[in-house]
């Protein structure tokens, strides 16, 4: 499927998460632009954890005129609304990664092939919120990065 198609064809599952953003814009005094929509576009339709190098290049695969500094400044504007985390795995790279509002998860990333892979474990919860409550914590969030070598890298 070309491009524009995927494009065409996601256009209703981000109204909303688009919406969101333009409400915020306004709130800073910023506008929506048609670069903004399409780097929204492009990485809510994309899978896994982009860095700014490859969001970059399938954004220019679309619209070529959309500069590099747009699309860093766009996606630090998404973090600061909630709308993506930046992601740290140890290579040096910021990634990004959709806000799972439905779900929690965590990650496991090989030091080789630099592949995540994103899991969820019950019993690693239960665990956690054991260990918090054995320390009179109270837990408000984590995050459990796991770093070794995957299948095809062992």
């Amino acid at each position: 499927m070309a491009a524009r198609k995927i494009h065409e064809v996601r256009r209703a599952d981000t109204t909303a998460l688009k919406e969101r953003f333009r409400q915020f814009l306004t709130e800073l005094g910023m506008r929506m632009t048609t670069q903004r929509d399409l780097i929204i576009e492009v990485f809510f339709r994309a899978k896994g954890h982009l860095n700014i190098d490859e969001l970059y290049q399938q954004i220019r695969q679309i619209q070529p005129g959309t500069g590099y500094a747009t699309i860093y400044r766009t996606m630090k504007l998404l973090v600061k609304c909630g709308l993506a985390v930046e992601r740290h795995f140890g290579d040096g790279q910021t990634r990004y990664e959709h806000v799972p509002h439905d779900t929690h998860h965590d990650h496991m990333i090989c030091l080789k092939c630099g592949s995540i892979i994103e899991f969820f474990n019950p019993e690693i919860e239960r665990l956690q919120d054991a260990v918090a409550s054995q320390h009179h914590f109270q837990l408000a969030h984590h995050r459990l990065e796991m770093f070794g070598y995957c299948k095809n890298c062992r």
